[in-house]
């Protein structure tokens, strides 16, 4: 009886995964050959005749071929839970996969200030809604630059600048 609830569940989980696989391919766009396969907004598929060369996912940030730009810095804070003044933890990785390490990354950040040290060679802010990243050098592929800031309120931080390859 054992035994067989075993390969009954194994049976089902197997389904479902099958079933996840089917709906995440067909759902996403991908690429075959020189088209591009996509769903529209309003849900409608549309087949793109595009050169391999110039193909990407804007919805995934994967690149066949080509530079970094802007939307491959991904930016994320969160709050972090403590007593006393707020602390706010944020990410900076750069998500881009075609070898481009850009650097000289500057991001909005208003008056950034924090009641905790934060290593300015992490992050610092340069003058008014100017704030530095990683001291200027390249931010490599999938390399994440995480820093924790305490102040009462989070501040806006977003992409300004930076130089791409």
């Amino acid at each position: 009886m054992v035994s067989n609830s075993r390969t009954i569940m194994t049976t089902v989980y197997l389904f479902f995964y099958f079933l996840v696989i089917i709906i995440v391919l067909c759902n996403n766009g991908f690429y075959s050959g020189n088209f591009m396969h996509f769903a529209n907004e309003d849900g409608n598929r549309t087949i793109a005749h595009v050169k391999p060369e110039y193909a990407y996912f804007t919805h995934r940030k994967l690149m066949l071929k080509g530079v970094c730009t802007k939307w491959d810095i991904s930016i994320s804070q969160s709050s972090y839970p403590t007593s006393g003044i707020p602390k706010f933890i944020v990410e900076i990785v750069n998500t881009c996969v075609s070898g481009c390490s850009p650097s000289n990354i500057h991001l909005h950040c208003g008056w950034f200030a924090s009641a905790r040290i934060v290593n300015p060679k992490t992050f610092k802010r340069l003058s008014f809604d100017d704030c530095l990243v990683n001291g200027g050098q390249p931010l490599k592929n999938s390399q994440i630059i995480r820093f924790t800031y305490a102040n009462s309120f989070m501040y806006p931080i977003q992409f300004k600048s930076a130089n791409f390859c």
